[in-house]
């Protein structure tokens, strides 16, 4: 079926004198997780990951696709003709060093300009017209050949009241107002949908686990105009715009009216976040400022009231988790639990603690070898039965009207090897260590990833990962620009209210995985002659199995903070448990 699918697109290629077309994972609005209609990678690779992108050429289809894929990705192409090129590994050309490469000088690439990046698109163009190869961006390909393609959503949306997001919709919008006045920009084009989603304080269902509306926004100094579906808006949202000028216009006519902009505006645009279709209407002679979104560094930066939410949501959410661990050591070996049952069982919880939304992502549960999948998600086909034995792995969050919850918790079901204890104990230092870190402030998440990374890099060991992540308010579980990286992709320093994951891991294949995951809020330490120091106040409330932990491997002060961070999850957690599970946790929150 795919290859079937693979070579009715290179006959569309052949007949508009395509050489080589371009299929991202994204959406118009350059998302991580994307609606059933954008979902044009999956549908011409089979490969269900949430990234990765595809080039197919008259001889090859290449998936690229990172480490938390590689797995998954070798068992989805494999009755395929697609081939798997791992980023990052030696030897292995990126997208753009493929296409410079093998596209023939005076050729042809194609993609849908809408789903591209402008920052990809723009460095495409330069590259490519050093061998004199043109670009074709209007239109999809695909809408040829995929048939039954899905429609685009009509969920409804919904407010999010200000009980819950600390900030009117006029205060969001004059503050992006005074960054524009300050880099001297007239119009500001937002196109990412948690950007406008935080900005109207507006919450809906187009993607799945993201509650996100599809839309696009342009502010100006004296207006707002919103491009959406007019149909998902109820009174009440319209009544929150109070007496600023808001004016709707249809999702599609974004294009059209980008081409209407005056020459004499200035636009302010984050060339990360638009498509490559809207900076290229962008008439010529307009002046264009490419920087990060306001909104974006406004939005990680959580106020008082989103905090206190957010802690809320947190402890309802470690109640959950904590019965499913009980629940999980109690039943197992005794009832048949699968991967896909126990993921049901966590979000059966989690509706249990009321305020629930939805899920934050697709849960990942993976026992024994599964859990070496990073990103592994359980089919009907690769279901797993979990035996009383080894390590389950369990990656799971949900959204709530107060907040968006994301934690991995590893619990041993059973005996374990020395080895699994050894490298569990690891990972569980990895992310003590980080997560009592103080520094001083203006450092950002590149210089704080060693002292998780490094724990690991001492044995020998390492995790094909980043260590951790922003998180929205009620949106996107993955939330720039803040987290830990090796790589440097996360220079944000960070500030105050900023909430990022800290989920070190380790991963052998064919046999086990383990991360461990809580959510960190950055807060102000001490100051002194030396500057203002920074710390992290966890939020995530639920234990760390201790059945998997080999004492004697850890230092003093890592058991110290285990101990104080497990006695917190108790005086916390246990008010709400029976008393049985009140019982079960003083046992599993106990000194060690």
């Amino acid at each position: 079926m795919i290859n079937e699918r693979i070579e009715k697109l290179r006959n569309i290629m052949k007949e508009k004198g395509i050489f080589a077309y371009i299929i991202p994972s994204a959406d118009y609005h350059q998302s991580e997780y994307v609606g059933e209609f954008f979902k044009g990678r999956q549908y011409i690779s089979g490969f269900t990951g949430s990234a990765g992108t595809v080039v197919i050429t008259p001889q090859k289809a290449i998936l690229w696709t990172d480490g938390r894929y590689f797995l998954q990705a070798e068992e989805q192409l494999a009755s395929s003709c697609v081939e798997l090129y791992k980023m990052g590994q030696e030897n292995v050309p990126t997208t753009f060093e493929y296409i410079e490469k093998e596209v023939p000088e005076g050729s042809k690439i194609g993609f849908d300009g809408r789903a591209i990046s402008a920052a990809m698109g723009t460095e495409l163009e330069v590259n490519l017209a050093k061998k004199n190869i043109t670009i074709s961006y209007e239109g999809d390909l695909l809408d040829e050949i995929w048939k039954d393609r899905p429609a685009l959503s009509d969920a409804k949306a919904f407010l999010l009241d200000v009980k819950y997001s600390g900030e009117e919709f006029t205060s969001k919008i004059a503050r992006v107002r005074n960054i524009m006045k300050d880099v001297g920009a007239t119009t500001h084009i937002l196109t990412s949908l948690d950007d406008i989603a935080w900005l109207f304080n507006i919450r809906g269902g187009d993607v799945k686990y993201n509650p996100v509306v599809l839309s696009y926004a342009v502010i100006t100094l004296d207006k707002v105009i919103l491009f959406v579906d007019e149909n998902k808006l109820n009174d009440e949202i319209k009544a929150s715009f109070g007496e600023e000028v808001v004016e709707i216009k249809e999702y599609f006519q974004i294009d059209e009216f980008v081409k209407t902009i005056n020459k004499e505006e200035v636009v302010l645009v984050d060339n990360n976040k638009i498509n490559y279709t809207i900076l290229k209407n962008i008439p010529e002679g307009v002046k264009i400022l490419n920087s990060m979104n306001p909104s974006t560094v406004f939005k990680a930066q959580k106020n008082p009231v989103e905090i206190a939410n957010t802690k809320q949501a947190h402890i309802r959410d470690g109640v959950a988790v904590t019965k499913f661990m009980y629940w999980l050591k109690n039943n197992i070996g005794k009832i048949e639990i699968t991967e896909i049952s126990a993921a049901e069982k966590m979000t059966e919880l989690r509706i249990e603690q009321g305020g629930f939304i939805e899920e934050s992502f697709a849960s990942i549960a993976g026992y024994g070898a599964n859990g070496a999948i990073v990103h592994y998600s359980a089919t009907e086909e690769s279901n797993t039965t979990i035996q009383p034995k080894g390590l389950f792995l369990l990656d799971s969050g949900g959204q709530y009207f107060d907040g968006t919850t994301d934690i991995t918790r590893t619990f041993a079901v059973g005996e374990l090897t020395e080895e699994e204890k050894y490298h569990f104990t690891t990972v569980a230092r990895a992310m003590i260590r980080l997560s009592g870190v103080k520094f001083l402030y203006g450092v950002n998440g590149y210089y704080l990833d060693i002292l998780a990374r490094g724990i690991l890099w001492n044995e020998g060991l390492n995790y094909n990962h980043g260590t951790g992540h922003g998180i929205g308010h009620v949106l996107n579980v993955h939330e720039g620009p803040n987290g830990f990286r090796c790589d440097n992709r996360n220079s944000a320093t960070l500030e105050e209210g900023m909430i990022t994951t800290n989920e070190p891991g380790f991963y052998k294949a064919g046999s086990h995985g383990i991360r461990l995951e809580n959510e960190m809020l950055c807060v102000k330490g001490e100051k002194n002659e030396f500057g203002q120091f920074m710390e992290f106040e966890p939020i995530t409330i639920a234990p760390i199995d201790l059945d998997a932990i080999n004492v004697e491997l850890m230092k003093e002060d890592e058991k110290a903070y285990l101990n104080e961070y497990h006695k917190m999850v108790f005086d916390t957690v246990s008010p709400f448990l029976t008393d049985e599970e009140a019982k079960w946790l003083k046992g599993y929150t106990r000194a060690i």
